[in-house]
């Protein structure tokens, strides 16, 4: 008898605009309906909240993607971080203001990561006695979207989020949704000059 073989989903690549944008100039993306694992929170991202949110978040992810291949149903890699950021309720966003800084942490999941899959695994981390906090399943949905890559300190992006600006400004866009990063590079080993973020701002004509 044959034996069973994993289904293999490459989020990455089947949305490949959406993570490998330029650092050249800003791009129009259309950003469909999308699945993601979410926590949220307020406040400056040093503080221990954000940490246990990024671990939470990356605790379930992993442990779905190899819940789901260990039963022979679906491999996937494990997407990059993301987040969405604001610092009033109408989507406005201080970069100056870190305290009063609302942000929504996600990680994309393929279809096939229903809410009995990631229950599934909630109940796994916490039998191993792992942290997690308060998260959800959820669709999410941009549209069309103003992004470009930003190299570089996180500190140096409000110069790169004025590009985005000053494109939408020239081309007759208004903000349509909360500012978004993606990030293609890892703070705890990648030198801060080497760091990759993907600035993203939904848009819609004035």
């Amino acid at each position: 008898m044959a034996r069973a073989t994993a289904t293999r989903i490459d989020l990455k690549r089947r949305f490949r605009e959406l993570y490998a944008a330029s650092a050249g100039h800003v791009q129009l993306v259309e950003v469909p309906r999308l699945r993601f694992l979410m926590v949220d929170g307020i406040g400056d991202p040093n503080m221990h909240g954000f940490q246990s949110a990024v671990q939470t978040l990356y605790n379930l992810a992993y442990t779905v993607k190899f819940g789901l291949k260990k039963a022979k149903s679906t491999e996937f890699p494990v997407m990059a971080l993301e987040g969405l950021w604001s610092t009033n309720p109408q989507g406005g966003f201080d970069v100056m203001s870190r305290e009063e800084w609302r942000w929504t942490l996600m990680i994309m999941q393929p279809d096939v990561v229903t809410p009995e899959v990631v229950a599934t695994a909630a109940d796994e981390i916490r039998r191993k006695g792992k942290p997690l906090g308060d998260f959800r399943l959820e669709e999410f949905q941009e549209g069309l979207s103003a992004q470009i890559l930003h190299v570089g300190p996180y500190s140096t992006e409000p110069s790169t989020i004025a590009r985005v600006w000053d494109f939408m400004k020239e081309n007759n866009y208004l903000p349509n949704g909360r500012h978004h990063e993606v990030y293609l590079g890892d703070p705890r080993r990648a030198a801060p000059s080497k760091l990759r973020t993907i600035l993203r701002q939904p848009v819609r004509r004035a």
